[in-house]
């Protein structure tokens, strides 16, 4: 859906994207970095706005300049609410950006270990590698993230 229609959008979600000098009538064009709207409330947080941007259906799996999709600034900033709203519209989980990475890497190799649990409660794909051919496993930085990647194997 490249068009969507500033009426549908709430008075909120319309005053933060112009604020953020984003245009109200095309959500799924690219800002700095190639950001979405989406992608930029999602790294500031903002759960009205992803959820209005989602809700009148714009592009959840739109990719940046660096290939990341918006699930990737949720979990940076530990949005967990984010992160369940964007994995409940379908964003793609197993999302590789240009260096391969995913999110389950990205959380394993930061120690984001409650990131990490919710994220396999999802059921990523555990065998993807980045583009050196390491696992999320590899990236485990703490031995919480290496017991939940070790147990998700196992099933």
């Amino acid at each position: 859906m490249n068009q969507v229609k500033k009426q549908r959008l709430s008075e909120i979600t319309c005053q933060w994207l112009v604020a953020k000098g984003y245009n109200p009538v095309d959500l799924n064009q690219p800002g700095e970095n190639g950001d979405t709207a989406l992608m930029k409330a999602t790294r500031e947080g903002v759960y009205a706005v992803v959820k209005d941007l989602i809700d009148i259906g714009v592009n959840i799996n739109i990719r940046n300049n660096d290939g990341n999709n918006a699930l990737w600034f949720a979990c940076f900033g530990n949005h967990y609410e984010l992160i369940n709203l964007l994995l409940a519209a379908k964003i793609n989980i197993n999302n590789q950006n240009d260096n391969g990475a995913t999110v389950l890497m990205y959380a394993a190799s930061a120690g984001k270990t409650g990131v990490a649990k919710l994220l396999l409660q999802h059921k990523p794909n555990l065998e993807l590698q980045n583009l050196d051919d390491y696992k999320a496993i590899d990236f485990a930085s703490n031995v919480e993230v290496l017991r939940l990647l070790k147990d998700a194997r196992k099933r």
